[in-house]
């Protein structure tokens, strides 16, 4: 069995982020790395008290904060590094039980990454605001028409190699990850598939699509990331 390893950036997640640990399926993963990026709550003792490994990604951003867990990773021991890394939301607003549906495309030899799309998947009604619905519809029509990419969503539950995560070379440092990863693997040639995923309110606030600024800059940054790897 591969060795699998979580990573789930979490900003100010004390609410929600011992519900997202609890719900990843029992015996299937080998170690949960939250990583609290620049929370002035409680997230980081209440991610290790329900058992994650906690790092300290200071400077905000989601892609910093991946990128945080992704090193550690790196610099594990050859044998206890992952085969498979899975990156997860904090917030509760995936099921982290549905994580066998991503993964098994990479089990079972036909994907190298794969994409859990709540375009595809089960919504709750308000999950998604409506500049969410028209952000991750434009950007993938841009990556089918500049890349040829058949993607449906910038879903942030998803699953990669970890050598393929590595050869990608991820460089965003926060609203472009997401869309740097599908842009890099269709230029590449990586094997990708998708999965549909369910979706529901979040706990919380989204620091993203929650505010006017936050949508129009992930906006801004998702359209820039696109065209820079062309």
């Amino acid at each position: 069995m591969p060795l699998i390893h979580v990573i789930i950036p979490a900003y100010n997640e004390e609410k929600s982020i011992a519900h997202v640990i609890a719900a990843i399926p029992a015996g299937l993963v080998q170690e949960v790395i939250v990583v609290n990026n620049n929370s002035s709550d409680q997230t980081a003792a209440v991610a290790s008290a329900a058992g994650a490994t906690v790092l300290d990604a200071p400077i905000p951003g989601y892609g910093n904060a991946c990128l945080t867990g992704i090193a550690y990773a790196a610099a594990k021991p050859v044998p206890t590094r992952p085969d498979i890394i899975v990156f997860l939301d904090g917030d509760f607003s995936d099921f982290p039980e549905e994580m066998p549906y991503l993964l098994q495309p990479i089990l079972a030899g036909q994907a190298d990454m794969v994409i859990g799309s709540r375009a595809l998947g089960q919504r709750e009604s308000g999950s998604m605001m409506p500049q969410q619905i028209f952000g991750n519809w434009l950007a993938t029509t841009l990556l089918r028409w500049l890349y040829g990419a058949s993607f449906t969503d910038l879903g942030p539950f998803r699953a990669i190699r970890f050598s393929t995560l590595q050869q990608l070379g991820m460089r965003d440092r926060n609203y472009g990850w997401t869309v740097e990863m599908q842009a890099k693997a269709a230029k590449q040639k990586i094997r990708y598939a998708e999965v549909p995923v369910s979706y529901r309110r979040r706990i919380g606030v989204s620091k993203v699509s929650g505010t006017v600024k936050g949508s129009v800059m992930a906006g801004y940054k998702i359209i820039l990331t696109i065209f820079k790897y062309l």
